[in-house]
């Protein structure tokens, strides 16, 4: 249930409504809007007498929500949320490139990619240093020697830092990074979104392969209802019949979530695709659209690459994408 406040009322009388609300069991969400107070009221608000509400001298609107995520939910919250990674912000009007290696392979390979995305004018540096992979055989990644790396690699280029935790066990681990990604294969591994909820570290989650928008939200709502209120939402790509690209990728996702939700949305366009002569075209598509972000894998030697070689992008590469992007943000700001 949200209360819309009349314009004029005073922080007394919503304090005391809001102490009334909490006295019933109930938690409160206040969003404070450019000309309303919204109060968004999480619990049993079914003994709530609706018109009694409506009859108060400061309340100019109340209704029921009848979807499942609250906090998540731009109805409780009408103003965009701006997530700051080290003063990189994200989202209400904040965009941000998140670029680097599907893995962290070497000193040497994150260093010359860091160092080239930084000067091509991505805000955060990405790197896998746990990797979940279909094949037990597969590269799955340095594990603490990639954090370190990744850190390293902080320090030279100033970059924060994003990357995937599997495993709730391993949090201590993650100490220094900047954003906790949670990939597509975890977006409902509850335990593990209930731990990092407890952290205020921002969450970059992403859609999972055959999961809907509301489940993601759904997912974004344990994060939150844990305490952390900064979540980037990803799309990535969903499973469908097409054969040709690794997924399919949902542009349609982003101005859908971006009405569902306040939370900042970016997209994938190299997980998606699988293919790095569509990443381009993807990424402009998801800007256009209206995307807070993109996250982009660059890699200084893809055909050598032990992880994603095919959808990663050269150094060059990414330096012609970050340019056309942004010259495609300037247009549509117009």
């Amino acid at each position: 249930m949200i209360a819309v406040l009349k314009e004029g009322t005073t922080p007394q009388q919503r304090e005391s409504l809001c102490e009334w609300f909490r006295n019933m069991g109930l938690e409160v969400n206040i969003s404070e809007g450019k000309y309303h107070c919204i109060i968004g009221l999480i619990g049993n608000t079914s003994e709530i007498d609706v018109g009694l509400l409506e009859s108060l001298s400061i309340i100019e609107s109340v209704k029921r929500i009848t979807e499942p995520f609250k906090k998540a939910n731009r109805k409780f919250h009408a103003q965009d949320t701006v997530v700051d990674v080290c003063g990189k912000k994200i989202g209400g009007g904040n965009f941000q490139i998140i670029a680097g290696p599907c893995a962290v392979e070497s000193k040497e390979q994150l260093t010359a990619v860091a160092k080239s995305v930084w000067k091509s004018g991505a805000g955060l540096l990405r790197g896998g240093a746990f990797k979940p992979r279909t094949s037990p055989y597969d590269f799955q990644g340095m594990h603490m020697q990639g954090i370190e790396l990744l850190l390293e690699a902080k320090k030279l280029t100033g970059l924060p830092i994003v990357t995937e935790i599997m495993n709730f066990n391993d949090i201590e681990l993650f100490e220094h990074v900047d954003v906790l990604q949670i990939g597509a294969r975890n977006m409902q591994n509850f335990e593990l979104l209930k731990e990092v909820g407890k952290t205020k570290k921002p969450i970059l989650l992403k859609r999972g392969l055959a999961n809907t928008l509301k489940e993601l939200l759904m997912s974004a709502e344990y994060i939150m209802a844990s305490g952390n209120e900064n979540v980037i939402l990803c799309e990535r790509g969903i499973r469908t019949i097409e054969t040709f690209t690794r997924n399919t990728l949902d542009l349609s996702a982003v101005p859908a979530l971006h009405e569902l939700s306040h939370l900042p949305v970016v997209v994938d366009p190299s997980h998606s695709t699988g293919i790095s002569r569509l990443v381009e075209p993807m990424a402009a598509a998801a800007v256009a659209a209206g995307a807070d972000g993109l996250i982009i894998e660059v890699h200084n030697d893809p055909q050598h690459a032990l992880c994603d070689g095919a959808q990663s992008l050269t150094c060059e590469q990414f330096d012609a994408v970050a340019r056309k992007v942004m010259k495609i943000r300037e247009a549509i700001s117009e």
